[in-house]
Parts: C-alpha cells; structure tokens; sequence
C-alpha cells in the first residue's frame, strides 16, 4: 500500500476525537515552570520592613517628585491586604478580589480607603501596587499580568530588578530592531515573567516563557515567542530546549498508538487493546505519517463502523452476512456537494480508497496468525481467519482510473505552463515596483504605480522604520510586503518545481549546504548539483542544476542573507512526522514578525493560487484552472521522456523506486507515441544496410505490377505473395489462398455442378482413379462456397425504419407528431 492511498484512508476516515495531547504540554512536562511560591523573605516582612526597603527601589525609578505618592499607595495597599488572612504578602494577596484580574482591580481598595486616617491620591494605589511588585513583595499571576495594560510595569522592573540584564538583552539585538514598538513589547512579556516569578533575567527559564505563552491572549503570543527566541539566543537556555515556540500551542505532535486508536472511542476493550498492540508492534517497522492512516483505517473505517452497525460485536471472527454489509458499506462514502441553486446536500459517491482500507485490514489478520505462530499466548487467541480475500483488495481497476485521470490533468496544464511562468514574473515585477516605489516615499505620502494610487499611513512599528501596508483608492488596506512576498515566492516556486520535478516536502527542505559542485574527472570542469534530502524514499539523490535554476537559486540565496552575508538558521517543523527539525539554511524562509520561519506550504498554495487567478487561465470546461505543487512534477516527468530522456534516468532524477511510478506519472499523448514510433523505424532503417533503401528501377517496378496482374483469375485472385510462383500447379479450386470473388459464385456454382456430374460418370465407367482427385476438387469448391454465404451473410444491413425528412414534414402537417 503506498503513501498516496495512506493519506486518502487518513482523509475518509470518520472525524476522529480532538487529541489530548499538544507539544506545549509535552514541553511544559520536558520544562516545567519556576513553582508559584507563597513566602519568601521579601513578602514575609512585617509592614515596617517592607516600608523600610522598598524606598531603595523606588529611587531608582528615575522619578523622585512622585516618590511620596508611591510611597503613601504602597503603605495604603499594605493596610488593605492586612484585612485579608495569610503569613505572607502574597497570600493575602491572592485572598484579595484584586488577584483575579487587572482589570478594576483597584475598586476594591478605593472603596476601603476612606476609613484609614491617610487616604492616598488618585493614582496613588496603581504606582503603590508597581512598587511592591518591583520590590518583589507581591508576585500577580500571569493572568493578572496579560491582562495589565500599564505601561509603567517595565521600565520599573528593569530599573529595580536587572537594569544590567535588560541592557544585554537589547544589545544582543541588530541595531534596527532595538528602537521598535515589538522590541518594548517582546521586553514587556520578560518584565511580566520576571514579575510572576520573581528573580532577574538568569533566573528564567523554558517553562517560564512557555507558562506565559499559555496565559496570553492570542494578540501577545507573537511577542512571547519573540522573547523566547531572544533568551535563547542570548544563552539563557540549555542545548536540550526547543529551536522556536512558534506553532506550539496548536499542534499536537506524535501521538501514542493509544492515542491514535481512542480518537475513535472503541467500545469493545479487548479488541481495542488489540489494535493498540497490533500498531505498537508495527511502529517499529514504520513511520508516524504511516502509523495514522493505518490506526484510522482499523479504529474508524472498520472496528468503528462495526461496532456502530452491529453493537455488541467483540471477536475478530465475523460472521459472512457482517462481513458483507461492512464490503459494502467500505465502497461507498457520502460527501457533500454544492448543487446548481447554490444549496449543499449530502450525496453517495464511490470510495477511491476502499482497496486500500481492505488491504490494510486483510494485512492485520494476517499478521496476527504469522505472529501467533511465535507468541501464541499473546496473538493466538485473537487469531482468526482473514474475512478479506487477495481478490477483495485488487487495486488494479483504481490504479488505473488514477492513471486516466492524472493523465488528462497533466495534459490539460502542460501547454498552458509557459503562461503561467510568464504571469509569475510579471507578477513579482509589479509587486517590486510597488513596494520600492513605496519606500521612496515619506511616511503619509501618495504615490501611483501601474495606474494604482496608494497612501501610507503616518507611522510604522516596523524595524526598518518603513510601513509594509498602503490603502489603496477603494479605501482597501493592502499589505506590499506580503504581496511582494507571495509574489516572489510563487515565482521561485514555480521555477524551481518545473526544471527539477521535486516534492514539495523536497522543496521546503532545500538548504544553502543543498546546492554543491562536483568537479569531473575526465575534463576537471565543475559541475553544480542540487543535492535532495531523503522524503518519501529516503534515498538522497543529486540534480544537474542548469543554468535557469541557477540563476533563481541564487536570487534565493541573495534575498535571505542576513545582513552579515550569512544564511539564517530557521527551524521548520516536519507535518508528516509531527517533529521539530534541528535549525538548518533553509532557502524558503522570511522574516516577520521579528523572527525569522520558513515559509509555509500554505503559503506556497496561496501563491500558486494568486497567480493563476492573475493569469486568468481555464479549463476546457471554462473554469478557473487550479495547480497543485505536485502537478508541476508530472509535468517534469512527461515533458522529459517526451523529448527524449530515457525512463529509466527519469526514475532516477524523480527518485522512484519503481519504473512503472515513472510511467505512471508520464501522460504521452496518442501522436507523440506516432511520432516516436517514426523515429523508432527511422533509426532501425539507418542501421539497415543502404543497398535494401535504393531507388526502385523501371524494370523492377514493372515486375511489381506485372505480380498483380498475373494474380487476376477466373473466379476471382490468388493471395501469393510477391515474387513466388504457384505451388500447387494452378489447381485454384483446391488452393487455399485463392480469393474468391461475390460476383463470381454463379460460375464456382457451375465448376461445382460439372464436378458432380464428372463424378457420376467416372462411378458408372469405372473410372476410379479419376473419383479420387475429383472428390477432393468438389469439397473444395463446397468449402468455399460457405466461406462466401458467410462472408455474405456478415455484410447484410438491417433497416432500423428511421423516417425520412419528407415523412416527418407530413406527420408534422397533419398534427400527429411534434418536434422538441
């Protein structure tokens, strides 16, 4: 069973319960979290001594006219919190109805205030509260703090906790990153670690930054992430802590066999640990991408839908009639589908995959027996003869309506190919003009380019100090960066995918160490090559790259370089085993956000998808033509063996491990297969002798039709070949190449009739000599009259009684027919 009906049974399963399981509790088990104290010596001061200290704090807030007015509200919020039970500060803190959120938190203290003799001013409270925090009396929750918008709990952190540690934080940064609003966002989110948890910058680790990630809204995930990177590449962290947090939340990384089998809710538990048993013992053997689809295919499409249509089943031993209804069933799958009015209804449609599940299912019975033979106090008890026959899983007939099918797409965008290549560099042009005609105007500007006029905005939080949006005349606000971004990523797509035939896997894990040179060894001229990492085959192989690919490569190279001329490394994550890959060059990576990730295989859908809306490019049934990444690879391969590479060579540059993948993959139209029998012939007859080809003589041409003519004869001509005589010395009526004529039976008639009466009389002579060899002569003529009546009898025509035009205009006349 290959990948491809894998990923079809992991589609049509049925919906699978949401996995338990993400990479962020996984991370938080491998990094948990500083724990949340409740004392410590700061907070377990008496109210004198934390009045006695926390002035040496705030006068390194560099705001001594204010001192009096933080002083009297941290001195007002300690008489508050005395009113609440707990040893500490803090736990009277968290006792308090402020320690839920940020938000209002201050009411409850103001409505307390008027009864102590000094009632602090207004605003006296949030800069007492600031205070204490700083001086590390009172640590809020990540809740409490993510929910926080004052913008003083930074530079107050930073003066009074790790003024040293903040500073070589930012230093670590390029200079054209330091002075942007998302580098006093990414310092915010260390400065609510350092608040939440206490300590300075050393003290941090992983589970910190991954705790507030968990806490913060969607809106502060971006630059929780961007200080983790930050500490991470300042060597705050160990080797052993993640590349990057990017994603962390929303994938689930690899799931146990058990995992994978209770998304499905079996409720048959010994057959359900038997599946699990079953993929744990295969797990070994193969990969998590084939590891889902055969969980999906033996929880859900088959002991799930056993157990849905015929509860209280518990043995693998299936009786014919469920065994049946499930054949069935596994055919078929419904599927919703628009209709012409626009409404959507559930319709029926022949399963693609259903050999493939069957095949699946069929392999685990047969494992079970082999395995019983060896262990048989662990399988034999479930063994049982497999339900599924080797007839039942035949993928022959699927195999080949995919072949038909991704012939006719191959077919269908191969010519069109060259107007999508020309839309991708027309497209990036355009999307360069508009984005360096953008920076060379000011911020607030207008500029028109390509008869658009765009306005930018009166400021930018971008590093660069220049705006990536424009509003445009429909008041539309356009992103150029990010459209000249897709632009140049869907151009190199599609160079790079057409003059290789790669995957797209295979694309996205190109690096700068990718592309290599070889020198010769016959002539010592260097050779570049485009070296493929291990995908689906896990076999590395090398390209030829020409120089059209060269040339885009090294645009590629050109605009990810750093600004010190290196390659960043970028960690990407793998979709098929749900893993993190170590940092590697990457080619397909970009900077956003502050940080720099690869690019997408979203993105690079998108892109394809945006210019063939731009090319304006349909179908044969006058819909807008889509291309998938992969369609640029069967093009590869047709386009190649059409001019002349030898399959087996494609297979190898396509890195098949079969021959007939390659085939498949090349749809060769009817007159090519002409054209290349033509060659085929031509170059057989240039290794024929010359003499066999010369010009025919008139003499030689006048024998030729001279054979026909002495072929004509009475009942009609002989079938010899040219340039033989007769071998059965002119005795046509027993030859068996003799042609008889339809017009000429009247006379084989008559020879037939003279040979039964010559045979009569040579009876009433005596004649027996002669009887013999006219016997043989008369059942001659015989046989070949039935050859005729049959011949005959093959070319009679039937009449079907269709009406003419002149009888239909009558019945039309006198109203007894009409015409639709």
């Amino acid at each position: 069973m290959t990948q491809v009906t894998h990923a079809v049974v992991l589609q049509e399963a049925e919906s699978p319960v949401t996995p338990r399981r993400t990479e962020a509790a996984a991370l938080m088990a491998a990094f948990p979290p500083r724990p949340r104290l409740t004392t410590w010596p700061a907070t377990a001061a008496s109210r004198e001594a934390v009045l006695e200290f926390i002035p040496q704090s705030s006068s390194r807030l560099g705001h001594p006219n204010s001192h009096n007015i933080r002083m009297g509200g941290a001195r007002a919020l300690l008489q508050w919190l005395e009113t609440f039970p707990g040893d500490s500060w803090q736990q009277r803190w968290e006792a308090s109805p402020s320690a839920g959120s940020a938000l209002g938190w201050e009411a409850p203290a103001q409505a307390w205030a008027p009864s102590i003799d000094r009632k602090p001013q207004r605003g006296a409270l949030g800069a007492g509260l600031l205070l204490l925090i700083s001086a590390d009396v009172i640590r809020p929750s990540l809740r409490w703090l993510t929910s926080s918008t004052s913008r003083f709990l930074r530079p107050s952190l930073e003066a009074a906790r790790d003024p040293d540690g903040f500073k070589s934080l930012l230093v670590s940064r390029p200079p054209h990153e330091r002075e942007t609003k998302l580098a006093s966002k990414t310092l915010n989110a260390v400065a609510r670690i350092m608040a939440a948890n206490g300590g300075g910058l050393d003290d941090i680790v992983v589970g910190d930054v991954l705790a507030l990630l968990q806490a913060s809204r969607e809106s502060n995930s971006t630059q929780v992430r961007l200080a983790y990177v930050w500490l991470r590449d300042l060597g705050r962290f160990s080797s052993e802590a993640p590349a990057t947090l990017g994603h962390i939340m929303v994938r689930g990384g690899q799931m146990s066999p058990a995992e994978l089998v209770d998304r499905y809710d079996l409720q048959c538990k010994p057959v359900r640990d038997l599946i699990v048993a079953y993929l744990t013992e295969r797990q070994t053997s193969v990969d998590f991408n084939s590891l889902v689809p055969l969980s999906a295919a033996l929880a859900g499409l088959f002991w799930a839908d056993l157990e849905k249509h015929h509860p209280g089943v518990d043995s693998l031993r299936l009786p014919r009639e469920i065994v049946g209804a499930w054949k069935a069933r596994i055919a078929v799958k419904k599927v919703s589908r628009r209709l012409p009015d626009g409404t959507t209804a559930m319709v029926t449609e022949p399963r693609v995959s259903a050999a493939g599940v069957k095949a699946l299912v069929r392999a685990f019975y047969l494992d079970i027996a082999h395995w019983a033979a060896d262990e048989p106090e662990r399988w034999g008890p479930w063994a049982a003869p497999s339900p599924l026959t080797e007839a039942d899983c035949a993928v022959k007939k699927m195999e080949q309506d995919q072949k038909v099918r991704m012939d006719r797409r191959t077919r269908e965008r191969l010519p069109v190919l060259p107007a999508l290549v020309r839309t991708a560099e027309r497209r990036l042009k355009e999307a360069k003009a508009r984005l360096d005609a953008m920076d060379r105007t000011p911020l607030g500007g207008t500029f028109t380019m390509l008869g658009e006029t765009l306005t930018l905005p009166s400021s930018t939080s971008r590093a660069e100090g220049k705006p990536a949006t424009a509003v445009d005349g429909t008041g539309r606000r356009r992103n150029l960066w990010a459209e000249e971004n897709r632009a140049f990523w869907g151009w190199a797509t599609v160079e790079i995918l057409r003059h290789t035939g790669i995957r797209i896997e295979e694309l996205l894990e190109l690096g700068h160490h990718s592309i290599i040179s070889y020198k010769l060894p016959t002539t010592g001229e260097v050779v570049p090559l485009l070296q493929i990492a291990p995908s689906k085959t896990d076999e590395e192989r090398l390209l030829l790259v020409t120089p059209e690919l060269a040339d885009v490569l090294s645009t590629v190279v050109k605009r990810i370089r750093d600004r010190d001329g290196a390659v960043p490394l970028v960690a990407s994550y793998d979709l098929a085993e749900r893993v993190w890959n170590a940092p590697m060059p990457l080619l397909y990576q970009w900077q956003t956000c502050g940080t720099v990730r690869p690019v997408s295989v979203n993105v690079v859908r998108s892109s394809l998808n945006e210019m063939l809306a731009a090319s304006g490019i349909i179908d044969s049934s006058g819909e807008p033509l889509n291309f998938q990444p992969h369609d640029f690879r069967r093009i590869f391969i047709t386009d190649s063996i059409l001019n002349g590479l030898p399959p087996h060579i494609a297979q190898v540059i396509a890195g098949h491990g079969n021959i007939n993948t390659t085939m498949g993959y090349a749809a060769i139209y009817p007159t090519d297969a002409i054209e290349a029998h033509r060659a085929f012939i031509a170059r057989r007859r240039s290794l024929r002798p010359t003499e066999e080809y010369r010009a025919v003589t008139p003499e030689e041409w006048d024998k030729f039709l001279g054979h026909f003519e002495r072929r004509k004869l009475a009942l009609g001509q002989c079938g010899r070949a040219f340039g033989t005589d007769c071998q059965h010395e002119h005795a046509c009526v027993r030859c068996p190449v003799l042609i008889v004529s339809p017009e000429e039976r009247p006379r084989l008639e008559e020879i037939r009739d003279n040979l039964s009466d010559r045979i009569a009389e040579a009876e009433r002579e005596g004649w027996l000599g002669e009887i013999e060899g006219l016997q043989v002569s008369l059942a001659s003529a015989e046989e070949k009259l039935v050859h005729l009546d049959a011949q005959q009898a093959r070319r009679k025509t039937v009449d079907l009684g269709i009406p003419t035009f002149d009888q239909i205009a009558a019945r039309i006349m006198e109203g007894t027919d009409s015409v639709e």
